[in-house]
């Protein structure tokens, strides 16, 4: 049983993790401040601050919950390579339609640059340590190339990291289907034997 300060505890980080993506949303990277994440959530400063250090730990595990989230809320449809790109296509439609990502990406490129070309962020850890199971079992069907699971993962989210953040930059010329249809055939072509 949970006890009623555990409930209320993890219920105000969801309320806190809230107010943040509204403010986002709402005022751009920017101009979030930790003062409005707690208005927004109706707590104090120091109950934000017993949490995350600041609001780019509160952004980061924000980010990292919602691109996670995406990945775990699409379901593997299948152990071949058709299955596996149908789901990173779908993930990565999810990533675009969602409102924060996109927040971020257009209010605060410098922000997501980090996660982009400095380093490694936790939410792509997970994505490259959750990838290599399924493209082991398709390369053991024969529908993958022969390669190091893991690499093949890094290159697959560079690939889909690259549409997602570029896809608003391309709306133009590739609408929503279009851009999926590209990504599943750039997929397919680095996977396939």
């Amino acid at each position: 049983m949970v006890s009623t300060s555990n409930a209320d505890s993890v219920d105000v980080g969801e309320r806190i993790l809230d107010a943040a993506a509204s403010c986002v949303v709402d005022f751009g990277v920017e101009r979030v401040a930790l003062a409005e994440i707690a208005r927004r959530a109706g707590v104090s400063r120091p109950t934000v601050y017993r949490r995350w250090p600041d609001t780019n730990a509160v952004l980061a595990e924000l980010l990292t919950r919602r691109i996670t989230s995406a990945l775990a809320d699409v379901p593997s449809r299948g152990p071949d390579r058709g299955a596996l790109v149908q789901r990173i296509v779908d993930v990565a439609g999810v990533l675009r339609r969602d409102a924060l990502i996109g927040a971020v990406l257009g209010s605060a490129p410098e922000f997501a640059m980090v996660y982009i070309a400095r380093r490694l962020g936790t939410s792509q850890a997970i994505v490259v340590d959750a990838l290599p199971a399924e493209i082991g079992r398709c390369q053991r069907d024969g529908t993958v190339r022969v390669g190091e699971p893991r690499t093949l993962a890094a290159m697959v989210l560079l690939i889909t990291q690259s549409t997602v953040q570029s896809a608003q930059m391309v709306e133009g010329i590739l609408d929503a289907d279009a851009l999926a249809a590209e990504l599943s055939h750039s997929l397919n072509g680095y996977l396939a034997p």
